[in-house]
């Protein structure tokens, strides 16, 4: 098996392809905080696309970890000079190993804070992008930015910050003392109007810290919006080495993805950019239509899927996709409930999209985990399914499958234990201090009165009702069981 690292590129095997440009060449455009699987098979994949067209040397990727546990990142990028594989699967069984160059440093920051800010300081870099997750960006479920958090006091107690906002702040603090134009800060987080959202927590963390500071970001500082999609499961030790044996290089960070992959972005950036399109990216000035469609077919037909199968004792996403019961529940998801809400934008219809969408759910090539989707319910539930939840309130006073979901995902909060007996770990990292009191509460009714994670739904008798029927009939049937008797329990209302 040949080793990763730059001196093997040439002699890699003949399966792996990789684009055709000297990476000797790159200079440092763009830094990147948090170089998890989904950037290195999304964002990176198109810039290594871009720099293979363009030919550019001005717009290499230097990656940056903030945490402890990016440890094991620094230590694969650095022995492999920042390369890595993606491996590329789709539902046909078709493989696509892909080399990627575009990165070609990787800063650790933890004990060495000082380097990450130097390096942001540095005139050629003009992007600094971001995937540090919803909760990266410390608002709470009203969309305020978290003054108090301690992660924040810490950073304005401190001339060294060490969070993501407060290292970006600091490092447009000394640009602008120097002298040096200011960078886009360009997030690629799976939250509506990204961009938006770090703006207004960017804007409200370097208030308290200088005004002027602030005032000055507002008025030169560019946040994109851009909506990101490509289903990437976690990694672990056995599969890392299976896709090692299959592509023959000993990779100590390879990453598994679909096929599919989109990126929709505003062209809205203070100091250049790289030539996206070139590598696909569909450049617009208004990302809202797009991402409303994602979130809400995609990312809510995850959160639909997720707790109801995982508690019915299934594990896969795709084996949830192949049962018939989840298959058309999903499908009636979007055809009925979210859907209907949603028109045809440029590049985007609807109906090939949901059909799409389907068929990669039930990819077994990467056999996405459910246990992922049901992760951090708390904080997902309120983006990703509230607009659904609304409109069907609004226009109908009741959604038969929503209360469901939630009747399951209150189920799932409660209990440690799927309908088969076997056990897990309640993960709600970004929202365990709203969920608490709803924890602590034998009350069902205590889920669906927090307007923090399903608004008013409370106030519409006949929805309060279904969810009460499904809440009792899953805590004596099971989630299966009441998913087979959805409609007998609740009848569709369109």
């Amino acid at each position: 098996m040949t080793a990763l690292n730059q001196g093997t590129v040439s002699s890699l095997p003949s399966i792996v392809s990789r684009g055709d440009y000297d990476r000797s060449k790159l200079k440092h455009g763009i830094a990147h905080i948090g170089v998890g699987a989904f950037h290195r098979a999304h964002q990176a994949i198109y810039l290594d696309r871009v720099l293979e067209k363009s030919k550019s040397t001005e717009w290499g990727l230097i990656g940056i970890g903030l945490l402890p546990f990016d440890a094991p990142m620094r230590d694969a990028m650095t022995a492999q000079n920042g390369l890595y594989t993606v491996n590329e699967l789709s539902a046909n069984g078709d493989r696509n190993i892909r080399l990627v160059q575009c990165m070609t440093e990787y800063l650790y920051a933890p004990g060495n804070y000082e380097a990450v800010i130097q390096k942001l300081t540095e005139p050629n870099i003009r992007i600094v992008s971001m995937t540090i997750t919803e909760g990266g960006y410390l608002m709470d479920n009203r969309g305020n930015f978290q003054l108090q958090h301690p992660i924040v006091q810490a950073d304005l107690s401190s001339q060294l910050p060490q969070s993501a906002l407060g290292i970006i702040i600091e490092a447009l603090h000394r640009r602008r003392q120097a002298g040096t134009p200011p960078f886009t800060v360009m997030s690629c987080d799976n939250l509506r109007h990204n961009g938006d959202q770090a703006k207004k927590a960017t804007l409200a963390f370097a208030n308290a810290r200088d005004p002027q500071l602030a005032s000055w970001i507002e008025k030169n500082v560019s946040f994109p919006n851009g909506m990101v999609d490509r289903i990437t499961p976690a990694m672990n030790p056995e599969l890392r080495d299976k896709l090692n044996a299959v592509s023959g290089v000993n990779d100590m960070a390879p990453v598994i993805s679909e096929d599919f992959i989109q990126w929709v972005l505003e062209d809205n950036f203070v100091n250049g950019r790289p030539d996206w399109a070139l590598g696909g990216v569909t450049l617009t000035s208004n990302v809202t239509p797009y991402e409303e469609a994602k979130i809400r077919l995609l990312n809510g037909s995850h959160q639909m899927l997720s707790y109801p199968s995982f508690l019915s004792g299934l594990r896969r996403v795709d084996i949830a996709l192949q049962d018939p019961l989840f298959f058309q529940y999903i499908h009636n998801f979007l055809n009925q409930d979210s859907g209907p809400w949603l028109s045809d934008i440029p590049g985007m219809e609807l109906g090939s999209y949901k059909k799409k969408l389907l068929e990669r759910f039930g990819n077994s090539a990467i056999g996405d985990q459910l246990a992922r989707l049901c992760l951090d319910g708390g904080s997902k539930i309120p983006g990703f399914l509230l607009p659904t939840i609304h409109a069907n309130l609004k226009a109908y006073g009741r959604c038969p499958r929503l209360a469901f979901l939630l009747a399951s995902y209150n189920h799932y909060i409660h209990t440690n234990k799927d309908d088969q007996g076997d056990s897990y770990e309640l993960k709600e990292p970004n929202a365990l201090a709203v969920l608490q009191p709803i924890i602590d509460s034998s009350d069902p009714l205590t889920f669906l009165k927090n307007t923090d994670l399903v608004g008013d739904a409370a106030n519409y008798p006949e929805f309060v009702k279904e969810y009460l029927a499904f809440v009792d009939h899953i805590q004596k049937e099971g989630n299966r069981k009441t998913l087979e008797k959805l409609d007998a329990i609740s009848p569709p209302t369109h």
